[in-house]
């Protein structure tokens, strides 16, 4: 264990600095909460693991048992005064120290980290003490599915092609089934803490992963019965589409950034055009929805039907550009784009990097597949919802967007085949 004067004033400065603001964060927010302990407490705590280690492993172990003894002291106080055992305190005072430690240790990414997780499950509490106190013997065996399915299952799982053709790997397969999983999982979970807001946010961080499994998903609820469907039918599927759109463009940008020149101006304009008619509907169905009845957060069966449709698509679409070659790279992508755009646009950036195909073309391939996850989003809706108003009504939005991304897109291929 070093010395303290093995560190310059500098450093010992900066860890002094970095273990007080870890206290403070801690503090501030048990201050706030109306607690006992408060920021002085864990400010000093985490100094004094900093201290801890600069002044040699004895003085450690003596400063630990005296937090505990402090923590164990203030336990009987309040029992003798009938107050409620702090234990939640207590155990973030324990782990301020700790972090305190690391802090004296040079760490610091592991201690500002924790301290942020710390922090935010402190001030969640009310949330989170709700939240548990409605829990169903259903959810419960929900999440447990979804920890067999992720931890369990997958790992033991082959990596690689099994079959004669080269074209089902298990692990890849079986990883869409979690995602579809933790989407109907974390949608549940947003619904019951925020209400018909859960939708919206599930919407943009679904879409971001993949837009057909969250409509499919967010498209139950839509049949619930409300006064307005219409309003919010429009902003959850306009949304899961404007995020698949960011997310395709991005990875288009990571793997050929050559490639986001043909492909920037028709999702732009895409997505422009659906951030309109969402802020259109600003206001409209959010206070006239009700409170939603919502099933059980996750269906095996589902996901696993969901999964066999993926897989099914998949085989076909590697069959498509295996014997089509590269010229039925288009078609094979907007076929990919019914289930899977972000796979499909992964592999026209990928193929475009290594040269195999031009940037032009994997711009163009980006463009269709996240056309065709656009339009797949119809049949999902209206196999719930049940309405052909809402139906006809997405159906003009959506194929009014397409057209506007297809004019430009033949804007931009003819403006850039004029420059050569």
């Amino acid at each position: 264990m070093p010395a303290a004067t093995n560190f310059s004033p500098l450093e010992i400065s900066v860890k002094l600095a970095l273990a007080i603001g870890i206290g403070m964060l801690v503090g501030l927010e048990r201050e706030w909460s109306q607690k006992e302990l408060g920021t002085r407490t864990f400010a000093i705590t985490a100094m004094l693991g900093a201290l801890s280690v600069l002044a040699g492993p004895t003085f450690g172990y003596v400063s630990f048992a005296g937090i505990l003894v402090i923590v164990l002291l203030a336990g009987i106080r309040n029992i003798h005064d009938g107050k409620p055992v702090e234990a939640t305190t207590s155990v973030a005072v324990i782990l301020t120290f700790v972090l305190g430690v690391l802090v004296g240790e040079g760490h610091h990414y592991t201690p500002i980290a924790a301290v942020v997780v710390m922090t935010m499950l402190l001030s969640l509490k009310p949330a989170l003490t709700h939240f548990a106190g409605g829990l169903q013997v259903n959810e419960v065996r929900s999440a447990v599915l979804l920890g067999l399915l992720a931890f369990v299952i997958y790992p033991v799982l082959p990596n690689r092609t099994v079959d004669p053709l080269q074209l089902v790997n298990p692990r890849e397969a079986w990883l869409t089934i979690i995602v579809i999983a933790a989407l109907g999982f974390i949608n549940y979970v947003l619904l019951k803490l925020y209400s018909s807001r859960g939708l919206y946010y599930t919407a943009v961080l679904g879409g971001m992963v993949n837009s057909t499994a969250t409509i499919a998903e967010l498209a139950q609820f839509l049949a619930a019965p409300l006064w307005d469907a219409m309003p919010l039918a429009i902003v959850v599927d306009l949304l899961t589409i404007v995020a698949m759109f960011v997310r395709n463009l991005l990875i288009l940008a990571f793997f050929a950034p050559a490639a986001v020149l043909t492909a920037a101006g028709p999702l732009v304009v895409m997505a422009l055009t659906a951030l309109f008619f969402i802020w259109k509907q600003r206001g409209r169905g959010r206070n006239q929805i009700g409170e939603l009845k919502l099933s059980s957060p996750l269906s095996l069966v589902k996901v696993l039907k969901f999964g066999l449709i993926f897989l099914i698509i998949q085989i076909v679409g590697s069959l498509g550009q295996r014997y089509l070659g590269h010229l039925g790279f288009l078609l094979v992508s907007f076929i990919g784009g019914l289930i899977s755009s972000a796979s499909t646009a992964g592999a026209a950036a990928t193929l475009a990097m290594r040269g195999s195909i031009s940037p032009e073309t994997a711009g163009m391939a980006t463009v269709l597949t996240s056309m065709a996850s656009a339009l797949s989003n119809l049949p999902l809706v209206h196999h719930q919802v049940r309405k052909w108003g809402i139906t006809r009504k997405l159906g003009y939005l959506s194929f009014g967007i397409v057209a506007l991304g297809v004019l430009t897109m033949l804007i931009v291929r003819f403006s850039l085949a004029g420059r050569i």
